[in-house]
């Protein structure tokens, strides 16, 4: 199937990469969202840096971005909600 779209991505205009733009953003924002509401501040998340795996706890939700302080260096991250996993809750 995404050979299919990206067949078709090549073959459109501009109007119609602009309305395939709008369609993506509008899930990625409803994807962050899902996520944002099944978090709760003081869960514990992960997400990938580039040094290596960060854990920590969640410290503010907004509504696609998670504020996360790391357990190790006491640094805050904002981080988009799509990029967490989820471990436990609380603590």
């Amino acid at each position: 199937m995404i050979n299919t779209v990206l067949a078709s991505i090549q073959r459109m205009d501009n109007d119609e990469l602009n309305r395939v733009i709008a369609a993506v953003k509008l899930q990625r924002t409803a994807i962050a969202r899902t996520m944002t509401r099944k978090l709760l501040v003081g869960d514990v998340v992960s997400f990938d840096h580039k040094r290596g795996t960060v854990t920590g706890t969640v410290r503010k939700i907004n509504p696609k971005t998670v504020l996360v302080k790391d357990r190790k260096s006491a640094t805050t991250w904002k981080v988009t909600a799509t990029l967490l996993t989820p471990l436990h809750v609380g603590e």
